[in-house]
C-alpha cells in the first residue's frame, strides 16, 4: 500500500493512493483513511483525485535519525573513511518539507549538495529492538534528500547547521508499505538534477543494512511512530543551485522532486 499524507480543501488527511504512478497523477486516487497508519485503521471508500490534492510529507517525524558516511563510495569521493559502526547524526523536524516544496538555499552557504536516500519510517514506539525484530517496527519507506550545506559541513565540527536549515530534509512522495525488508535492502536509487543523471546506486551498497541500523540506534534511544532512519547515500553528489529541479528514484517506492529557491 502506498500511504500519502495530503491537503484537500484546508483539511489533512492520510489516504492510500491506488493506480499506475506512471500514468501520472491523474491516473491516481487517494482513498482517504479513517484514523492513522500507526494504528488500525479503515479505507472510507471516498475516493478523490491525486490531482486534486496537494501532497506533504508523509509523515511529520518527532525526530529524524540520518546515517553519515553509510557508502563506501560516497565516502571516498568526500575523501573520508568509512567508520567501523553506524555514524549518526539529526536532522531537526523542521527541516521537512514535501514533494514539491521548495528547497531553500540558505544564506550561509555558497555550496549545497543533493544526497539521495532511502528512507524508513518507524511503526511504532520501539526500544532495543533485536534483529528478529526489525521488520515489525517498519510501516514503510519513502525516498528522502538529504540536502547538505557542503561548505558549512567542512567548517563545523558539528552537521547542525549543515544538515539541519529550514528544507533540509525533503521526503515523499509517499509510504511505500509493501516492501519488506530484504527487498527494501537491494533497491536501485538514483538523483537527477534538470533531468541529468548524478546518482545511481542500489540499497545494497550499504555499508550497515538496515537491520543493523535499527538495532544499532534503538540500544541509544527510543524510535516513535512516525520516526524515520535516513539510511546513507550512494556516490555522485554534486551542487544544486536556485532554480535546479532535483529528484530522487527509488525503485518500487517513486520519485520525489523539489525546486532550488533562492531565500527571499
Amino acid at each position: 500500500m502506498r500511504i500519502a499524507r495530503f491537503s484537500i480543501d484546508g483539511n489533512v488527511a492520510f489516504g492510500a493512493v491506488e493506480g499506475d504512478p506512471a500514468g501520472g497523477p491523474d491516473a491516481l486516487l487517494v482513498d482517504i483513511i479513517k484514523g492513522v497508519p500507526f494504528a488500525e485503521f479503515e479505507l472510507s471508500g471516498t475516493k478523490v483525485p491525486l490531482s486534486k490534492v496537494r501532497l506533504l510529507p508523509p509523515v511529520l517525524p518527532n525526530k529524524v535519525v540520518a546515517i553519515g558516511r553509510n557508502y563506501a563510495a560516497h565516502a571516498a569521493e568526500l575523501g573520508n573513511e568509512v567508520p567501523d559502526a553506524p555514524w549518526a547524526f539529526f536532522k531537526p523536524s523542521t527541516s521537512v518539507v514535501g514533494p514539491g516544496d521548495p528547497i531553500v538555499y540558505p544564506s550561509f552557504s555558497q555550496e549545497v549538495h543533493h544526497e539521495a536516500e532511502l528512507a524508513v519510517v518507524i511503526s511504532r514506539l520501539c526500544r532495543d529492538v533485536p534483529r528478529e525484530r526489525v521488520k515489525d517496527v517498519i510501516l514503510g519507506y519513502t525516498c528522502a534528500n538529504d540536502v547538505t550545506a557542503r561548505d558549512t559541513q567542512r567548517t563545523e565540527k558539528q552537521w547542525a547547521r549543515a544538515k539541519g536549515f529550514d528544507s533540509a530534509c525533503p521526503l515523499g512522495p509517499w509510504i511505500e508499505t509493501s516492501i519488506d525488508l530484504a527487498t527494501a535492502s537491494d533497491l536501485a536509487i538514483t538523483a537527477t538534477v534538470n533531468g541529468e543523471l548524478r546518482q545511481a546506486g542500489r540499497t545494497g551498497q550499504m555499508v550497515h543494512g538496515i537491520e543493523d541500523l535499527i538495532v544499532n540506534i534503538t540500544e541509544a534511544m527510543t524510535l516513535l511512530p512516525g520516526d524515520v532512519l535516513l539510511t546513507g547515500t550512494p556516490a555522485g553528489v554534486g551542487p544544486l543551485l536556485p532554480g535546479d529541479e532535483v529528484a530522487v528514484t527509488i525503485e518500487g517506492i517513486g520519485t520525489l522532486t523539489n525546486k532550488v529557491i533562492s531565500r527571499g
